[in-house]
C-alpha cells in the first residue's frame, strides 16, 4: 500500500496505475457521487450504488452524517476486517474523522444515500 496516496477529503484514495490494474480486476463498478451542495462549511455527497458497486477504499477527511435513502445492507470492508450492515431508510447515522472503509452495495437492487462530510 506504500504506493498510494491519500485524498485530503473523504472521497476515495489515489492509486498508482499498478495498483489501479489490479483493483479494476477485481472490481468492476463504482458507486456514483453526485455533489449536490460544496461550500465553505460543508460538502453534501449523493452516493447512488448499482447492485454490486462499491466506493472504492478510503479514508475520511471530515466528520460526517449519513442520511440513508433506501432501506437495505452494505457491506464494510474495513482495516480490522468485514461486515454487513443493514441501514433504513431515513436512519441517519455519524462518524468521526479518520474512518476508514471500503462500501460495497450487497443488495439485488440499487442503493443510495446522502453523504453530508462538515469541514
Amino acid at each position: 500500500m506504500g504506493s498510494d496516496v491519500q485524498v485530503a477529503c473523504c472521497t476515495r484514495m489515489i492509486r498508482s496505475p499498478q495498483a489501479q490494474s489490479s483493483q479494476r480486476a477485481q472490481i468492476t463498478m463504482h458507486a456514483t457521487p453526485t455533489v449536490q451542495v460544496e461550500n465553505e462549511r460543508v460538502i453534501v455527497t449523493k452516493w447512488t450504488f448499482a447492485p454490486g458497486a462499491d466506493t472504492g477504499d478510503h479514508v475520511h477527511g471530515h466528520d460526517y452524517v449519513v442520511v440513508p435513502l433506501t432501506t437495505g445492507k452494505l457491506r464494510l470492508v474495513e482495516p480490522t476486517g468485514t461486515r454487513d450492515v443493514e441501514l433504513t431508510a431515513g436512519g441517519s447515522y455519524a462518524r468521526l474523522t479518520g474512518v476508514a472503509h471500503n462500501v460495497i452495495n450487497i443488495n439485488d437492487f440499487e442503493f443510495s444515500f446522502v453523504e453530508i462530510e462538515l469541514k
